[in-house]
């Protein structure tokens, strides 16, 4: 009797103790380890903070715990900050389609104007074509008016 309790209490627990600190030590915790991400990781740095502080018995500024929460929902934060961006950059491309839209219909006036003006002919020698192509200049008479362009 006195060999087996012997033989339980310096072989067999001794053998358990390993194996369930095996167990516990080395299986649990590359188990634990291959299911630990970033985000789990990251989540867990404000908790250290807090344990941290309360064991040393230092007061936590109010930022300081803004800054644990912003980095335990740190995917919430960037899908935010990225909405925000794309507002953003979308705000600039509607602003310069408008600016392209107004400097595409003054463009569009520029031959109408020239012509107003009579860039492109050339006097006539005689006067009897220079009096047939002249008229009476009235106030309706020419272009219609341009939006956005100013002649000086």
């Amino acid at each position: 009797m006195w060999q087996r309790l012997w033989q339980t209490w310096t072989i067999d627990k001794p053998a358990a103790l390993g194996d369930w600190l095996w167990q516990i030590l080395v299986v649990e915790l590359a188990a634990l380890l291959d299911r630990l991400t970033l985000r789990k990781l990251i989540a867990l740095i404000p908790v250290a903070i807090v344990i941290g502080a309360y064991w040393h018995r230092i007061p936590l500024p109010p930022e300081l715990m803004l800054v644990g929460d912003v980095l335990a929902y740190i995917d919430i934060f960037s899908m935010i900050f990225l909405i925000g961006f794309f507002t953003r950059v979308a705000t600039v491309v509607a602003v310069v389609r408008q600016a392209i839209g107004l400097v595409r219909g003054v463009m569009q006036h520029v031959p109408m104007a020239l012509h107003r003006f009579g860039v492109r002919h050339r006097r006539a020698k005689d006067s009897t074509r220079r009096r047939r192509l002249t008229h009476a200049k009235t106030d309706d008479d020419g272009a219609a008016g341009m939006a956005g362009l100013a002649w000086a």
